[in-house]
């Protein structure tokens, strides 16, 4: 069961960006769109009526939100998704779409760590590192934090966070940059950590980038209870990380996550008294949001 779900930000487009995706990777699908309703219902939605406000999908076994903000956040490469694959024609299929309208960042070409890799950003903006790998390794997507600039060098105190916060986690390979390798020795390479059933990757970079950590890439947590809203959001925002409003955060390195109760669809069905009730806080309170949808009925 997925606890941590990749939210990817974007600018009226979400519909599209979730249909290229769903076409790029076998067993793939839109799950759920939510849509503005009716202006008549509220000044509020006067344009935005049938509009996209967020979606949900599934690439193979990785599960994605999405949603269609505006343009006040932009995807960059800090969070890119790996993507593994056996067969060479498959690959290049996906990379052929991936790279319509959008930009090759490393060829697709035989590297020293695989046979046949490359780096793109697809035309809404979301980055994807493509390998081919050998038969003996599972097929599959996974989030990759790169950390750059001020938080180059970072990687493994990340790691060390994340893992102490949730059950069953752990760091499962780290390789770092050996003299000669085009990094700063000792910096990490390539790392690979599960924080509960969720797979993820991280590395270094303390070359000049133009892009750090921002809101446009967020991971979502579903929690429970409030207890465990209390446990993540205490913990993210300790030593230097930063509160922001209904339910977002970012730890001290600057990656942004939402901390939602696994019911906050149902809280907020209550109706408009809870939707104002979740915009007015920073951390969520479950009590407070339930108590709101009673006083409306």
């Amino acid at each position: 069961m997925q606890q941590i779900t990749p939210c990817l930000w974007f600018n009226n487009n979400a519909e599209n960006a979730m249909a290229l995706s769903c076409s790029v990777f076998e067993h793939s699908r839109i799950v759920q769109i939510e849509r503005y309703p009716d202006e008549s219902l509220d000044a509020h939605f006067v344009g935005r009526s049938g509009k996209v406000i967020s979606g949900l999908f599934e690439l193979g076994r990785q599960r994605f939100l999405c949603l269609d903000g505006g343009p006040t956040f932009v995807c960059n490469p800090s969070i890119s998704f790996y993507c593994t694959f056996h067969e060479r024609a498959d690959m290049e299929a996906a990379w052929s779409k991936l790279i319509d309208g959008g930009e090759a960042l490393m060829a697709l070409q035989a590297y020293p760590w695989s046979p046949l890799y490359g780096w793109c950003k697809d035309q809404y903006g979301v980055t994807w590192q493509l390998s081919l790998s050998a038969p003996t390794t599972s097929e599959g997507i996974t989030p990759l934090l790169m950390f750059t600039n001020a938080q180059a060098g970072k990687a493994r105190d990340a790691m060390q966070l994340y893992t102490a916060l949730f059950d069953h986690s752990g760091i499962d390979a780290i390789a770092t940059y050996e003299a000669g390798e085009g990094d700063t020795p000792g910096l990490i390479k390539h790392a690979r950590f599960h924080l509960g059933d969720d797979p993820l990757m991280a590395m270094d970079s303390s070359y000049p980038h133009q892009f750090d950590f921002n809101e446009a890439i967020s991971f979502q947590i579903s929690c429970k209870d409030q207890a465990e809203i209390d446990h993540f959001w205490g913990a993210l925002t300790a030593n230097g990380g930063q509160e922001s409003q209904c339910g977002w955060c970012k730890d001290p390195f600057g990656v942004s996550w939402q901390i939602i109760p696994k019911q906050m669809g149902a809280l907020l069905g209550t109706g408009p008294a809870a939707i104002k009730a979740m915009m007015q806080m920073q951390k969520i309170d479950i009590a407070t949001l339930e108590k709101s949808g009673k006083e409306a009925q």
